[in-house]
């Protein structure tokens, strides 16, 4: 799915490597927040490893989750209602926790977390659409187990779980449709994350030409909407959205 879970195929710009000048203000390496797999989402994995973590051979499960404000679920019946096993869940939790100690990270929050991967542009648009996606219960805050039911759906869903998952995040004003400006706005969104460094150069015109190519594909009667049903099918024709769902499944 290419920069959006390749919001269409058709995104292919990189991000580039900076120069030895424009990086000596990182020096000292990029960060490397435990919660690495939030870098993934829905942009799927650059490397494919990135995501994965090995947990120690003694893990203090329940006992150390009440030690934080908020107290999931217990680890049988997140393990029941998404596709991990207890112990990934267990390095979930841990990862979870060392970011948000409190059990729970609100959006500013969650925008600092995220901005770390893009140092050279400002992901705070797109981390606002994705925190959205992530806290449907619109409480203003991520808990432990809306990160996993969402990890859940993109690393071991369905084709159609994840597109659903996938559909929502890009219908921002959740009325059951994208529409152009929706659009606009998500492709906007990635560019400014992506930063100046992409290759090749952006086109002022180019989010536009991305969004035009976007309705040609999924619009099937033209009606200046595109519906699930449309998102759906469209993504399925489409080889390289086929192939770029696959990438997830090797995360952890």
């Amino acid at each position: 799915m290419g920069a959006v879970m390749g919001t269409f195929s058709s995104l292919q710009t990189k991000q580039r490597r900076p120069s030895k000048e424009e990086s000596e203000d990182q020096e000292n390496g990029s960060p490397t927040p435990k919660l690495e797999v939030l870098a993934q989402i829905p942009n799927f994995p650059t490397d494919p490893s990135a995501g994965s973590v090995i947990p120690s051979d003694k893990i203090e499960d329940e006992l150390e989750m009440t030690m934080v404000c908020h107290r999931p679920e217990g680890l049988e019946q997140l393990e029941a209602q998404t596709n991990f096993t207890k112990r990934e869940l267990q390095v979930l939790y841990r990862g979870f926790k060392n970011e948000c100690p409190s059990g729970a990270v609100n959006e500013e929050t969650f925008k600092q977390i995220y901005a770390q991967f893009f140092p050279h542009g400002d992901a705070s648009t797109y981390a606002h659409y994705l925190f959205n996606a992530f806290d449907t219960t619109q409480t203003g805050s991520v808990k432990f187990e809306d990160f996993v039911t969402a990890l859940s759906i993109l690393l071991r869903g369905t084709v159609h779980e994840k597109l659903r998952w996938t559909f929502n995040l890009y219908d921002i004003n959740k009325d059951g449709y994208i529409n152009k400006e929706e659009m606009m706005d998500i492709v906007k969104a990635i560019y400014d994350m992506m930063g100046k460094y992409t290759y090749p150069v952006l086109k002022e015109d180019t989010p536009r030409q991305h969004v035009d190519v976007f309705f040609q594909k999924m619009d099937k009667n033209k009606d200046g909407i595109v519906t699930l049903d449309e998102f759906l099918e469209s993504c399925q024709e489409d080889d390289n959205i086929m192939r770029s769902l696959q990438l997830f499944q090797n995360v952890m």
